[in-house]
């Protein structure tokens, strides 16, 4: 079994396409209007609005904009170097500046403009880059 996949639901797909793409360098595909992905070597952020809820059995399977548990995160190379290149675009998004974390990794913590927490992180410890060696 592989993890392949994570979709946000939104009220605004065109907004996080654009903030997506403005944090990653990646291009979005949108392949309808309500419905997008970013895809990665190893895995997809999936973008649908709310309007692709109806084919799930309605509005109340998800809820935009309602995010208080997941983190979406994405390995950098360099996280000090993404911070410097997005410090003023994601000043009114920042939670925690580039910090070194316990397990290893140093990570740079933001919110998207529907409140999902962002993590960018690179590994700094010897334990944490072995475990990151096969995953870019």
């Amino acid at each position: 079994m592989n993890l392949v996949s994570i979709r946000i639901i939104t009220a605004d797909i065109n907004s996080l396409v654009k903030f997506y793409e403005q944090i990653t360098g990646v291009s979005v595909a949108q392949y309808t209007p309500d419905f997008a992905e970013l895809q990665t070597n190893t895995a997809t952020l999936a973008i649908g609005s709310t309007k692709t809820l109806q084919f799930f059995g309605g509005e109340s399977v998800a809820q935009a904009s309602q995010n208080r548990s997941a983190i979406i995160e994405f390995l950098v190379e360099d996280v000090e170097k993404d911070y410097e290149r997005l410090a003023d675009f994601l000043q009114p998004y920042i939670v925690q500046k580039p910090t070194t974390m316990p397990w290893g990794n140093k990570s740079l913590l933001f919110r998207d403009p529907d409140g999902n927490l962002v993590n960018f992180f690179t590994p700094v410890s010897e334990q944490a880059i072995k475990k990151f060696e096969n995953k870019k």
